[in-house]
């Protein structure tokens, strides 16, 4: 079905269909042009859930797509864009100084490790609807192998453990119909950490009727940081089961009243901070691009520290003082992401050092 809406952007009034062809003259980004560049299956509608409640999302499985061409049967094949709007592109020491690179990889059935076949630089290409991309500003265009110079035998003798995840996983927030997918917040999105991966339990606090759930973004591995600007992008097939938690007749104290995205692994508790909390109400009528200008690791810690100590005291009962102690000398804070425009920190409580949760 298509759904139209409209929305301003510099001045200027757009009509968008889906995201189907578009001649590419409002911002000359080409076909489909809009922010955001998430390929998500989604939004799904999840029966019985309305604001307040939490879902809880328990990931399954997660398996490769093996390629379609019968020359690579068994393989996938991923890539590693080294982009503009990664952490790295204004501090590079090597010329040129300002430079894209894409690294290309395979796996094999088992898809334990990935190997690097050859990367190349970028060099400006024009897509199938005549617009000239002179850096990687829109996803999905095709390129010419004539204008590019393969490397082989980069990485040589280096393996990339698995670390199979979906980097997006989102439920609707209230404050806009339409939102760029690229920053995270309270309702998930773009949080871009490895450890959801099979096996763990995201919880989402549901802000819209139905909940609708959307993912995307799939990985074969990422570090803490995604530094240069992506994963190792490669398609993933994923499976999962969802569970409604209803506002007040929750029977697990971490639940009731969550407002950010709670990861359970069988040995910890990740939290997730960003530098903006709840970025589309904070920044105002301008926070889609705001965010991009004012997201800082500083805004990111504070925030997963806070978080963090109100789960330890709400959830355990400890006193803040206690709370305190236990920060600093059992909880291990990492940079999730600092690419996704609303950067992120993560807090990983070990489940060990802890008694059961206190209802």
């Amino acid at each position: 079905a298509e759904s139209v809406f409209r929305w301003t952007a510099e001045g200027k009034s757009v009509e968008r269909r889906g995201a189907g062809p578009m001649d590419g003259s409002i911002f000359g980004r080409g076909a489909g042009e809009g922010f955001g560049v998430h390929i998500c299956t989604g939004p799904i509608h999840v029966c019985g859930a309305e604001p307040g409640d939490v879902l809880e999302v328990q990931i399954l499985d997660i398996w490769p797509r093996p390629s379609a061409n019968p020359a690579f049967a068994g393989k996938s094949f991923g890539s590693n864009a080294a982009a503009w709007w990664g952490y790295q592109y204004n501090d590079l020491i090597d010329p040129p100084a300002k430079r894209e690179t894409i690294t290309i990889f395979e796996t094999d059935a088992q898809a334990e490790w990935a190997r690097a076949v050859y990367s190349y630089r970028w060099t400006p290409q024009t897509d199938p609807f005549g617009v000239r991309h002179e850096t990687i500003d829109y996803p999905g265009v095709p390129v010419d192998h004539a204008t590019i110079a393969k490397q082989p035998g980069v990485l040589a003798g280096v393996r990339i453990p698995a670390r199979l995840h979906f980097g997006f996983m989102a439920v609707a927030p209230r404050e806009s119909d339409i939102i760029d997918s690229i920053p995270p917040g309270y309702f998930g999105g773009n949080v871009d950490n490895w450890r959801a991966t099979k096996g763990t339990t995201l919880y989402l606090p549901v802000a819209v009727p139905g909940a609708l759930f959307s993912i995307g973004d799939p990985h074969f591995a990422q570090g803490d940081g995604e530094v240069n600007g992506t994963a190792l992008e490669l398609s993933l097939t994923g499976q999962f089961r969802f569970i409604v938690h209803k506002s007040g007749k929750a029977t697990r104290p971490h639940v009731e009243g969550l407002v950010h995205p709670l990861l359970e692994t069988p040995e910890a508790w990740i939290l997730h901070g960003f530098s903006y909390g709840n970025y589309l109400r904070e920044l105002g009528r301008n926070a889609q691009s705001e965010i991009y200008q004012r997201s800082s690791v500083d805004l990111a810690l504070r925030n997963a520290f806070r978080a963090t100590r109100k789960f330890l005291m709400e959830c355990y009962r400890l006193s803040e003082d206690e709370a305190l102690a236990l920060i600093s000398l059992g909880v291990d804070f990492g940079v999730t992401q600092v690419v996704d425009g609303n950067w992120g920190v993560h807090a990983i409580v070990r489940k060990s050092m802890l008694p059961e949760a206190k209802a």
